[in-house]
């Protein structure tokens, strides 16, 4: 059995959705679960909805319903046309538009939304997807089931960025998704969404549907999880600025979680973790381009010194100096215990004889953070910062590779510089506007000349 997940651009028209039941269709063999995204796009068409309802804005709101509307019933005729299921189809669409509209209404009458109603709304899109594509692959002739993502993905109830809850996950699992594929069905779900203990609706966050994969993956045993996406695999760098960047065949669980968190945007940061924990590989593909090598992701690729160049801007640096009290028993803990306690998480953490360092990428608990920060010792920011990394499961093995990476960067600012507790990433805190040039020039040091140069 394997999991298939298309992104929203791998089912943002008829088209590629036909691209997507032919994919399928060519796996049946392997007893296919599939996971997709809402339509491309809609997502962010779905929260607008709920912000402008929140502020008031009535009108734009459902104008913003009706045009999500308009698109998903074109769709929907496009894909099933005179077909028997077209008008049941398109009802159950229309029926679920309706009540976007009416909690759109209720949301401006309260002039709020709680991250309880932005879930509720978030959620349509993967609602509708799921449906619209179980109902096309069944008249392609595949045995298609839509199943509500909600009843299998079960979290807690921390809204718009819920916990899954694995074991929970793998006993609804067993229960709604195995009988079927025991049948020869083909199940159809939505990623991203899923519901508390209560039945209330959760979404896993942003990139969520990746993570949906990965969890149903594990728990069902899959034998490998596929993401489909619109690019051909993870490659060395970000190709919208590195030109000539390469397609990595292969790499380590390690080496792709560790890209993901520093600015790949291939797999959701957490995309791969319950598939680790089985050794479940994973392979990323094109589904433009069906046919192509993508990516595996698994224990055993090779072992390199530098694998991929990754970066990431809107960076802020936050240091805390203390000179009697750094290394005080417990200082530490005590700047970490304000981190929890306001929800930030850390990328990079550095320390000197008088100062900690940290990076934080979320700016949004910023204010209450440095207050807190505060009452330990001075404290300063440091914004328009950017993070580059080199990745590479070998990189503490080569001692000239480090020393390479340095190298290449002569002559831009440095701020901070980390090698990650397992090794395998050399991170660097430079000035924003760097961050493309430092990513040229790392990528030209180990790549120019084919992998690993």
């Amino acid at each position: 059995m394997i999991v298939v997940k298309f992104g929203g651009t791998s089912v943002q028209d008829a088209e590629a959705i036909g691209r997507a039941a032919n994919i399928v269709s060519g796996r049946l063999d392997r007893q296919p679960v599939v996971i997709v995204s809402a339509l491309g796009g809609a997502t962010n068409a779905l929260i607008a909805i709920g912000e402008q309802a929140a502020k008031g804005h009535l009108i734009g709101a459902l104008r913003g319903v009706e045009e999500l509307r308009a698109r998903h019933l074109r769709e929907c005729e496009a894909l099933l046309k005179d077909s028997d299921s077209s008008a049941e189809i398109a009802a159950e669409l229309s029926a679920t538009f309706d009540e976007l509209a009416s909690l759109a209404e209720a949301l401006s009458v309260l002039g709020h939304a709680t991250p309880r109603s932005f879930d509720k709304i978030a959620a349509s899109g993967e609602e509708l997807s799921a449906q619209l594509v179980a109902a096309f692959f069944q008249l392609k002739g595949i045995p298609a089931e839509y199943v509500d993502a909600r009843r299998v993905f079960i979290t807690d109830s921390a809204f718009t960025a819920a916990e899954p809850q694995p074991d929970l996950i793998a006993e609804r699992a067993r229960e709604l998704v195995q009988p079927l594929i025991d049948d020869g069905k083909v199940p159809i779900l939505g990623g991203f969404i899923g519901s508390n203990e209560q039945g209330l609706t959760t979404t896993l966050g942003r990139g969520g549907s990746d993570y949906s994969a990965s969890l149903l993956g594990a728990a069902l045993k899959a034998s490998s999880i596929e993401i489909w996406t619109d690019v051909d695999g993870m490659l060395t760098a970000d190709p919208r600025v590195v030109q000539g960047a390469q397609l990595i065949e292969e790499i380590r669980f390690d080496e792709a979680s560790e890209l993901a968190s520093f600015g790949a945007k291939v797999l959701h940061p957490n995309t791969i973790a319950p598939a680790v924990r089985l050794g479940i590989p994973v392979f990323v593909y094109n589904s433009r381009k069906p046919g192509g090598k993508g990516t595996r992701i698994t224990f055993d690729a090779p072992r390199r010194a530098v694998s991929a160049i990754a970066g990431k801007s809107g960076i802020t640096v936050v240091r805390v100096s203390a000179a009697k009290m750094l290394f005080a028993h417990g200082f530490l803990k005590r700047v970490f215990e304000i981190f929890d306690k306001n929800g930030t998480s850390v990328d990079v953490v550095a320390t000197s004889e008088v100062s900690v360092s940290v990076t934080v990428d979320d700016p949004s608990t910023l204010e209450s953070l440095l207050g807190d920060l505060r009452q330990l010792g001075d404290v300063s920011v440091e914004r328009e910062r950017a993070i580059v990394a080199v990745v590479g499961a070998g990189i503490s093995d080569e001692s000239q590779a480090m020393g390479r990476a340095i190298a290449a960067l002569a002559g831009i600012k440095v701020h901070m510089m980390s090698l990650s507790a397992t090794a395998i990433n050399l991170t660097v805190i430079l000035d924003a506007d760097d961050l493309n040039e430092a990513m040229v020039r790392l990528h030209n040091e180990f790549f120019a000349s084919g992998m690993n140069a």
